[in-house]
């Protein structure tokens, strides 16, 4: 092992002005991704556009470098994925339990499980990062952001053109999004249609961002995507919404789609999920047998390179086990005066077994899938369905069913509150390792990294009831007592909630999440038997993540995965195949960096124009056209985008070529 006291890089890196720069951008950022989260149940990643913000500030100041921006983007990573806390907690306004925000309380709920996502995922990064080849594509994005930013003022060529290619990207991909906020162009396409006795639908979201994540992942994450979307609106839609019901085809297909197909999505997540652990679990246990030797070898007086320094596992395992004492506390005055205290050491006992197990095997889980398409396009939600799932038949199987609502309510209550917890740790584990990833390929210290993600949970977890209290007081959820006009429909809390309800109701189907299961299990036979016949293999968690999420977010990935092996063949033909691939991956970067930044500005551009909660609420501020163009827009929507991307991508190969 290197002598680290002489081979010591002396750059700065968890530095008390990029501290507070990580602080201000991960409330702002976290305020901004509540209000969206809970109006149209998306958030938007926020490392590429912290990055971004942080070489802009810091750049004013002397010293400033590159590992020091990766702090700041680390910490405000938080941002992004901490406040998916939303998925969960509005549901115990919606169920009737709280009717605000008790601020220490959801402080802590917050704080613990995000704590426990990064601890849990501190021997991950052996097994996941610097052991494996999953792609990261938002790690790969975030750390060409850095590296290009580090090295433009240099003056080197490359460099230079790597700058101009991810500048070009940026402002098309926020050109367009701009486009479509002004109604100019159509920010999506959706047709849903008869197919005999059923109906299914096609939709895609123009986001160009979507066809940078398929280029970074590449064409075997894609196609296992693509493998789903088909599962799910050729194969499933038409035989569930045969003969149903309805006003409209849409509402036909839009309520089947999310009450029958995506409990399919679930199950199919669940099992290949289980699966991807199940194949994981040997590099795990060597990440934990090598951060247990690294912690030795640092006992014992050696020394470790800087980029292999985790936090010691002593510790690792020290905080995760003080952690079950305020867990304990906060579920025994969560229910107090409820059922679960009727026998409260054995339930809250049980719970707390519980919590840790999924914690664990959700942390592993979520770090995967994060590693295989990206800490946004995860579906975090489907592990939180999974998640609510255990926790109320838990809760099921000590209690039964009561016909007493009140009872019922208070162990959905319960249910939501342990959920809540687990989902902490899920959104934080999902997120870990994919700014361990940027670190790996800057050459970060991981301790640094994983010090400052607790930092960001830390300042999150502040904000997070700050923001939803303002909202639920100003504009309420939808479904909650006295909602107003204006409210905001928290859809995935409010399905968390229905499943909670439904479990300990005795009234779910069962049947969806077990179709789901079967079909996870054939695509994990499909899949080894390609990798036995040496074909392409179709990641199973990624055809679950295409039966699971909208066609509108999944459509465009395998797109941008075929647009992305079909510049790499270029790239390897030319004369420099290194310099062509990477400034590939440079072009798809800045169409992830430009919607990422306009996102945040959009967003805050929505909050200011609803200030006041004006009636109706105010969804389109920069729209400069009415509906009547709204056919003009859809036509030039798909002609404006494509021909955008074509036009990166010719430039990025001119500038290849040195032009």
């Amino acid at each position: 092992m290197t002598d680290t006291r002489t081979a010591a890089r002396p750059l700065p890196e968890l530095t008390v002005r990029g501290v507070l720069l990580g602080a201000v951008i991960t409330v702002l950022f976290t305020a901004a991704n509540v209000y969206l989260g809970l109006k149209v149940g998306l958030t938007f990643a926020t490392s590429i556009p912290a990055a971004v913000i942080s070489m802009a500030v810091l750049r004013l100041f002397p010293g400033a470098n590159i590992l020091e921006n990766n702090i700041v983007q680390t910490i405000a990573s938080a941002a992004g994925t901490l406040a998916a806390i939303i998925y969960v907690l509005p549901g115990l306004i919606l169920v009737g339990w709280w009717s605000g925000f008790p601020y220490w309380t959801t402080v802590a709920v917050c704080a613990v499980g995000g704590v426990l996502g990064v601890m849990f995922s501190v021997p991950l990064r052996r097994a996941l990062v610097t052991g494996s080849d999953l792609p990261y594509p938002e790690g790969v994005a975030a750390a060409e952001v850095l590296k290009v930013g580090a090295h433009g003022r240099e003056g080197d060529a490359e460099n230079a053109r790597g700058l101009r290619v991810i500048i070009i990207g940026s402002l098309i991909s926020a050109g367009y999004a701009l486009l479509a906020a002004m109604k100019l162009v159509a920010a999506e396409f959706s047709r849903n249609f008869r197919i005999g006795p059923g109906a299914t639908g096609v939709s895609a979201s123009w986001s160009m961002a979507l066809i940078g994540v398929g280029h970074l992942v590449g064409v075997s994450v894609g196609a296992a995507m693509f493998v789903g979307l088909l599962i799910t609106w050729v194969g499933l839609m038409p035989v569930l919404t045969a003969n149903g019901v309805a006003d409209t085809v849409d509402a036909l297909v839009s309520t089947t789609f999310r009450e029958q197909s995506r409990f399919i999505g679930a199950g199919a997540i669940g099992v290949a999920a289980l699966w991807s652990l199940l194949r994981i679990i040997g590099p795990i246990i060597g990440g934990i047998r090598s951060a247990m030797a690294a912690s030795r070898a640092r006992a014992g007086g050696g020394l470790l390179e800087l980029t292999e320094r985790d936090l010691p596992i002593g510790v690792v395992a020290g905080v995760s086990v003080f952690l079950i004492l305020p867990i304990a506390w906060l579920l025994w005055s969560f229910s107090a005066g409820g059922p679960v205290h009727e026998n409260p050491v054995a339930v809250i006992g049980g719970t707390v077994v519980y919590l840790m197990v999924a914690a664990v095997l959700i942390a592993a889980i979520c770090g995967y899938m994060a590693g295989l398409i990206g800490a946004s396009n995860s579906p975090v939600s489907g592990v939180g369905i999974l998640a609510v799932l255990g926790a109320s038949l838990l809760l099921a199987a000590f209690f039964g069913h009561s016909d007493d609502p009140a009872r019922t309510n208070a162990l959905v209550a319960y249910a939501l509150f342990t959920t809540a917890i687990v989902f902490s740790v899920a959104t934080i584990s999902n997120d870990n390792l994919q700014d361990l990833k940027t670190g790996q390929l800057v050459g970060a210290t991981p301790w640094k990294q994983q010090v400052a993600l607790i930092l960001g949970v830390a300042f999150g977890s502040l904000v997070i009831p700050l923001v939803l209290d303002l909202l639920k007081n100003t504009l309420g959820f939808v479904g909650m007592p006295n909602a107003g006009p204006n409210a905001l429909s928290a859809p995935q809390a409010a399905l968390i909630s229905s499943l909670a309800k439904g479990v300990l109701g005795g009234d779910i189907d069962w049947s969806m999440i077990g179709a789901g299961a079967a079909i996870g299990a054939v695509v994990i036979a499909v899949d080894e038997a390609l990798g036995r016949a040496g074909k392409m293999r179709l990641p199973p968690l990624a055809v679950g993540m295409g039966i699971y999420l909208p066609m509108s977010l999944t459509l465009l990935i395998p797109i941008g995965a075929l647009v992305g092996r079909l510049y790499d063949r270029w790239a390897a033909r030319s004369s420099r195949p290194d310099f062509a691939e990477r400034m590939g991956v440079l072009a798809a970067t800045g169409l992830i960096v430009g919607e990422s930044l306009f996102g945040v500005v959009f967003a805050g551009i929505v909050a200011w124009a609803n200030r006041g909660s004006p009636t109706p609420p105010i969804d389109a501020p920069l729209a400069v056209v009415g509906s009547g163009f709204a056919t003009v827009a859809e036509v030039a929507g798909p002609a404006v985008f494509f021909t955008g991307i074509l036009w990166l991508y010719g430039r990025t190969r001119a500038m290849v070529r040195g032009g």
